[in-house]
C-alpha cells in the first residue's frame, strides 16, 4: 500500500509541477502569457499563414508584372536571338533600342528592395528558430532543425547572390557560358532543390526512392537489404 501511495505521491507531485508554478508567476506579475508550444497556434492561426503566403505570392507577381510591363514597352531592333535557355531580362534589354536607363534602373532598385526585406525576414526567421534550439536539452532535437535549416539557408544564398550578380555585375564582364551558368544558379537549382529538401524529411520517401534504386539496379529479384531501421 505504501509503495503504491509513494508512486501516486510522485505522480501528483509531477503533474502539478507543470501547470502551479506557472499560475502562481502568472497570478504575481499579473500575466496571461503561457509556454511557447502551446501559443503556437495563436501566433500562426490560419489568418497569419495567410497574409505570409499572400505576401509572397503577391510581391512576386508584382515584381514579375513590373518587369514584364517595362520589357513589352520597350522597343526592340536588330537581332533577335537571345543568348541565353530562356528570356532573361538584362539579354532583352541588350536588344532595346531606346535608353531606358531611369526606369530600368527604377525597377532594379524595387525588386533591390523587395528581395532585401525578404532576406531579412527570412533571416531574422532563422534567428530565432537557432536561439530556440539552442535551448532543447536533446541533440536529436538540434539534428532535425538544423539538418532542415542549413540547407535552407544555403539555397536562399545560392538564389540571391547569383540572381544579384546576374541583374548587377559590371558590363566589362561579359562571358556567356558565364551567364548560361549562373542563371542556371538561380532559376533552375534552387526550386529543384527545396522539394528534395523538405521532402528527404520524410522515412516513407527515402524507402520508397530505396526501392526505386533497388529495382533499378536488380530488377525483380528480392533484395536482403531490409528498408525498416
Amino acid at each position: 500500500m505504501y509503495f503504491f501511495l509513494f508512486n501516486l505521491a510522485l505522480l501528483d507531485l509531477g503533474s502539478v509541477s507543470t501547470t502551479v508554478p506557472k499560475a502562481k508567476a502568472n497570478s504575481l506579475w499579473n500575466t496571461r502569457t503561457i509556454s511557447y508550444p502551446l501559443h503556437y497556434g495563436i501566433l500562426l492561426d490560419r489568418r497569419a499563414c495567410a497574409q505570409m503566403a499572400a505576401a509572397a505570392w503577391g510581391s512576386g507577381f508584382l515584381n514579375a508584372v513590373l518587369y514584364t510591363a517595362n520589357t513589352f514597352s520597350l522597343p526592340l531592333c536588330g537581332e533577335n536571338a537571345v543568348d541565353q535557355f530562356f528570356c532573361e531580362i538584362p539579354k532583352i534589354l541588350k536588344l532595346s533600342c531606346s535608353h531606358s536607363y531611369h526606369r530600368d534602373l527604377g525597377l532594379l532598385t524595387f525588386s533591390s528592395f523587395l528581395f532585401l526585406g525578404c532576406f531579412v525576414f527570412i533571416v531574422f526567421s532563422y534567428v530565432q528558430i537557432f536561439r530556440t534550439v539552442q535551448k532543447m536539452p536533446s541533440e536529436q532535437g538540434w539534428h532535425k532543425a538544423f539538418s532542415t535549416c542549413v540547407p535552407h539557408l544555403v539555397v536562399i544564398s545560392l538564389l540571391i547572390s547569383t540572381g544579384v550578380f546576374a541583374y548587377l555585375k559590371p558590363p566589362s564582364i561579359f562571358s556567356p557560358a558565364l551567364d548560361l551558368v549562373v542563371a542556371v544558379l538561380y532559376s533552375v537549382v534552387p526550386p529543384a532543390l527545396n522539394p528534395l529538401i523538405y521532402s528527404m524529411r520524410m522515412q516513407a520517401l527515402k524507402d520508397a526512392i530505396v526501392k526505386v534504386l533497388l529495382w533499378t539496379f536488380f530488377g525483380n529479384h528480392k533484395c536482403p537489404i531490409s528498408l525498416q531501421r
